[in-house]
């Protein structure tokens, strides 16, 4: 692991005794694991040690990160190759004087000098003027990356968290996948993991392809992220898809996929490399299945030709500026008219795509954000866009809220007057409706533990409470629009409405495989339906 900036949750001082080694000081945090910086008491080699606490987390987290952690011993003790961060040890830290650590596992590795993340942080802090251009060693470090992720498929894994921050740069050139947190053995072609993971390096698919809650993984998405990681290894940081935050960079990618936008990678970027990472952010992953990885590290090795300049690529330690390669950085020029996709907006060649950045299971609208004004444009009816009529009981603080929240999903189906509909039918827009019997609060009646898997930040607070309206709606918003589309993808096309309506109340699946609505929730959907019908005239 790398040496950095410490954000980690355990407090342990500089001395402290993990088995045969001894901290010096805290590195940084992921997801769940801290890590510090420490020496072999024997011979002071330097190590880093991950410490993996789940014993003090909530019952309903516990097991799901006590699994997560249990993976990642496993793959971290099985995988050897030198292109994957060795783990020396692992051990269980048994400290009753400290139950913030006393349980947790610990992961002993080797140490880096420093990420790949912080790699790209440095060299965009030394660019002037805009101008950006390759790592110094980017086809080595690609070639690395690549052949780090050929060794795991082929041996029944996926990464599931590719990204810049999880590429180690050992001291002698080395060049080390790291944080398996996420990394899942495939069953067949695929497996599931909890919604987790970085918004910006997962694939489209990653945002509706889910079943339980839990996301859908394959092999692709580790193709998907690499295309996203070689962009920004040979820009200097440059994300292929333009926005502020990670999650609207993704909505840029979900609009991408759709065909509403073109893939725009930077035109600094050369033809050999530029050729290969569409190929990688192919929109739908079975185009994607056709590049494995072992073609994707033979790839790299040709396009890179580490150690020459020629074939478009560059050597190690090249910037490679020759006449006309590294060009100012911009989002400009297309890919052959082949790669071209349908657009549904007009993009301006060099303006990034205006999105509205939205919560964590959506899918992105192709028309503006209406919530201010209530419909989708001014000239459009209420009951021909599914806004929500002024003169409803809808409250009006409400209002917006439910339309953004609708407007986050691309199915037309989702509309503002159905989400209020169900809401109404849910709690009668009680904000502290309860049904403990059946374990249902708040105003979409979500359960505590079906939340989790759908939690979104409605009002942008920092926190996701199913208490909270926007959090709730927001999150009720998400979870029909999956729904919705597991529908389509099964060709139930009719009575969308009420399909959705009885989802929400029993499951897709259920729904599916009843070939409709169930009768036993009938005499809800016959209300959501009603209130509908009201809202839309």
């Amino acid at each position: 692991m790398a040496e950095g900036e410490a954000t980690g949750r355990l407090d342990l001082p500089a001395g402290y005794r993990v088995g045969d080694w001894e901290l010096t000081g805290p590195i940084g945090a992921g997801s769940w694991g801290v890590v510090y910086a420490a020496r072999a008491v024997q011979d002071d080699t330097p190590v880093a040690v991950k410490f993996l606490p789940t014993q003090l987390l909530p019952p309903g987290q516990r097991e799901t990160m006590a699994e997560l952690v249990r993976r990642e011993v496993r793959f971290s003790l099985e995988t050897r190759h030198p292109n994957v961060v060795r783990t020396r040890e692992v051990l269980t830290v048994h400290d009753a004087d400290r139950p913030e650590v006393d349980g947790a596992t610990a992961l002993v590795m080797d140490r880096a000098e420093r990420s790949l993340q912080e790699l790209l942080a440095t060299a965009a802090g030394e660019g002037t003027g805009g101008l950006r251009g390759p790592l110094p060693d980017a086809a080595h470090i690609l070639a690395g990356v690549s052949a780090g992720l050929a060794h795991i498929h082929e041996r029944g894994w996926v990464h599931g968290d590719l990204k810049p921050g999880n590429v180690l740069l050992g001291p002698g050139g080395e060049v080390w996948l790291a944080d398996f947190g996420l990394t899942v053995e495939l069953d067949g072609t695929h497996a599931y993991v909890p919604p987790l993971g970085s918004l910006d390096h997962v694939p489209p698919e990653w945002w509706s392809d889910r079943e339980g809650g839990h996301s859908v993984v394959r092999r692709t998405a580790d193709i998907w992220a690499f295309g996203v990681l070689a962009h920004q290894v040979l820009t200097g940081g440059l994300h292929p898809f333009s926005g502020s935050t990670p999650r609207a960079r993704a909505l840029g990618a979900q609009a991408y996929a759709r065909g509403n936008a073109e893939l725009r990678l930077d035109n600094s970027i050369p033809d050999g490399w530029r050729e290969l990472i569409a190929d990688c952010l192919e929109p739908e992953h079975a185009s994607r299945a056709a590049l494995g990885a072992r073609e994707l590290a033979a790839r790299v090795r040709e396009t890179g030709g580490e150690g020459s300049t020629g074939g478009g690529g560059f050597g190690r330690g090249r910037a490679g500026r020759g006449r006309g390669l590294w060009g100012l950085s911009g989002w400009s020029g297309h890919l052959p008219a082949r790669r071209r996709r349908r657009r549904l907006a007009v993009v301006a060649a060099a303006v990034a795509v205006p999105l509205v950045a939205a919560g964590s299971v959506v899918l992105l609208r192709g028309d503006d954000d209406p919530a201010a004004s209530g419909s989708a444009t001014p000239s459009a009816s209420p009951s021909a866009t599914g806004a929500i009529p002024a003169d409803s009981d809808v409250p009006r603080d409400l209002r917006v809220i439910i339309t953004r929240a609708a407007r986050q999903c691309v199915y037309e189906d989702v509309t503002p007057a159905l989400l209020a509909a169900m809401l109404k039918a849910e709690s009668g827009f009680d904000a502290d409706a309860r049904r403990p019997r059946t374990d249902e609060y708040g105003i979409a009646m979500w359960t505590p533990a079906v939340f989790k898997s759908w939690a979104r930040d409605g009002d942008r607070d920092g926190d996701k409470d199913y208490m909270s309206p926007p959090d709730a709606i927001s999150a009720m918003a998400g979870y029909v629009c999956w729904i919705d589309e597991q529908y389509k993808k099964k060709g139930m096309h009719d009575d969308l409405p009420a399909l959705m309506a009885a989802g929400y109340r029993t499951s897709a699946r259920t729904v599916i495989e009843e070939g409709g609505v169930p009768a036993r929730v009938r005499p809800h959907v016959n209300r959501v339906e009603r209130y509908l019908k009201q809202y839309t005239g």
